[in-house]
């Protein structure tokens, strides 16, 4: 017979496996389908609005050099008058309502305004050129050219775009995938409500509720009821999430924050239907999907340019950064290969962004017989477990660096973010997420090499409860104050905050 303390010892050695919220079969079969990477409608109008100033311009200088110039000579004054037309007309666009993607959608309507924007432009110009007389100085012919070609130029790109937008709409990449909370009433007349709008981009998955008594309905104005509130994390981690759209009212104050508590660590915006309230607040209180009216609570963070430029930023300083240390890379290669028997690099399982699982790369440090890519056992202090080139990789964090490859090549790491820890990583015997409330919540962004916790000294072996909060803590602050500059001095103070190595085994 096996005693229970030995049976204890033996199933506390094995991998955990990991939790997983059993979700209904009606939830499973909306999760099972295939969705489409979503395009955000602020990168897409913007990269609209670099479109229309750039071909305009090249039109504009190419009709100068082709036909002003070999008659007239080279003059900057030209050139200049050129590049504020088109950023005139970028302008007048912006002010037409031109830009938005559901104007994009249509045809004669964004032809009008555009081209109505556009013959503004060029009457504001000539009545500038008349009353500075410089008129006379003006070829006409060009000029004349410039309108003609550079609407037709305008035109085509419209039809171009519109032709993008209604492949990308049918192909689910414009939707914003929403579920609603509230399988009642006030989320009948809310979907109903929803659904009456022009041009939506709000595609309903379903409905959830916690109750289960008459007021709870199982198809809520033809949206199916798919699981309880606590279902939507798991629900959110199978497939693509956009919003959280609750139809409580605003009375329903202790249910709604018990939700919220449960639902803010997930990267979704998460909004207050105020379709139904009596209590108004002014206009500018509200954000509007279509004519419904709803209050903001939570926001994705690191959205639309914030994310093109924390992209940028991880390409190009990872190339740079990787080019450099690519020979101090080869050395601990070669060291790792002549220490001991084994693969050079080591794959574990992660966290990545909403708790998607990644494989880190990094240097290998372990005895290769004694592997652990589970992390069921954390390295400590004088591990027998650690080669003798693994003691030195770990202290000084040269064991990391291969993960330059997660960042610029597999686009799973950033090289700043929170740090993904391993999916069985644990605190004595509770995973991470057991011991801190909202730990979860970290992994709102995509993690990181380095991060604000790590240069703080938050680094090395959790081996009580204190730093498994404080390494949280720090990480939302990164989340919520999040900037370039931010980035930058975190990757700059990296080297520094590495010399100090009393926690790392």
């Amino acid at each position: 017979m096996i005693s229970a303390a030995a049976t204890a010892a033996i199933a506390d050695s094995q991998p955990r496996i990991e939790r997983r919220r059993r979700l209904t079969p009606a939830a499973l079969a909306v999760a099972s389908q295939k969705v489409r990477k979503a395009y955000s409608p602020v990168i897409i109008t913007g990269g609209v609005r670099l479109a229309d100033f750039t071909m305009l311009s090249i039109v504009g200088v190419a009709l100068y050099f082709g036909y002003v110039t070999p008659i007239d000579g080279f003059s900057w004054s030209y050139v200049l008058a050129i590049l504020a037309v088109a950023a005139t007309a970028v302008i007048s666009f912006q002010s037409a309502d031109v830009y938005s993607v559901q104007v994009f959608r249509g045809q004669l309507r964004q032809m009008t305004r555009m081209i109505s924007s556009w013959t503004f432009v060029f009457l504001l110009f000539i009545g500038v050129s008349f009353f500075a007389k410089v008129g006379g100085n003006v070829s006409r012919l060009w000029l004349s050219a410039f309108y003609i070609i550079g609407m037709l130029t305008l035109v085509c790109q419209r039809v171009a775009v519109r032709s993008m937008i209604r492949n990308w709409a049918r192909q689910g990449r414009l939707d914003r995938r929403t579920v609603i909370v509230g399988a009642d009433i006030s989320g009948e007349q809310l979907i109903s409500a929803l659904r009456e709008q022009d041009d939506s981009d709000i595609d309903i998955l379903g409905v959830f509720d916690d109750r289960n008594d008459d007021r709870a309905l199982d198809t809520v104005a033809g949206s199916q009821k798919l699981g309880k509130v606590d279902d939507i994390i798991e629900f959110a981690r199978r497939t693509r999430i956009d919003l959280v759209l609750f139809a409580l009212p605003i009375s329903a104050e202790t249910r709604i924050l018990e939700m919220l508590k449960k639902l803010w660590v997930l990267p979704v915006d998460i909004r207050l239907s105020a379709h139904t309230n009596k209590l108004r607040f002014r206009p500018r209180s509200y954000s509007y999907l279509g004519e419904v009216p709803t209050l903001d609570v939570f926001e994705q963070p690191i959205t639309d340019w914030d994310l093109v430029t924390k992209w940028m930023f991880d390409r190009i300083f990872g190339t740079i950064i990787l080019i450099l240390l690519a020979p101090v890379m080869a050395l601990v290669a070669l060291a790792v290969k002549l220490d001991s028997p084994g693969p050079i690099l080591f794959r574990q399982k992660r966290f990545g962004f909403n708790n998607e699982r990644i494989d880190v790369f990094k240097f290998r440090s372990l005895y290769h017989d004694q592997a652990d890519p589970h992390a069921a056992k954390v390295v400590t202090k004088n591990d027998s477990r650690v080669t003798r080139v693994g003691r030195f990789i770990r202290k000084t964090s040269l064991d990391e660096l291969p993960q330059l490859f997660n960042v610029v090549f597999k686009g799973n790491l950033s090289l700043v973010g929170p740090r993904p820890h391993a999916v069985q990583g644990k605190l004595q015997s509770q995973l991470f997420d057991e011991a801190v409330d909202g730990y979860f919540a970290r992994h709102r962004v995509k993690p990181g090499i380095t991060g604000w916790a790590q240069i703080n000294g938050w680094r090395g072996e959790i081996d009580t409860e204190e730093k498994i909060k404080r390494r949280v803590e720090f990480d939302l602050y990164y989340i919520e104050n999040w900037s370039v500059l931010f980035d930058l001095y975190i990757v700059l103070k990296t080297p520094i905050a590495l010399l100090k190595t009393d926690n790392a085994y």
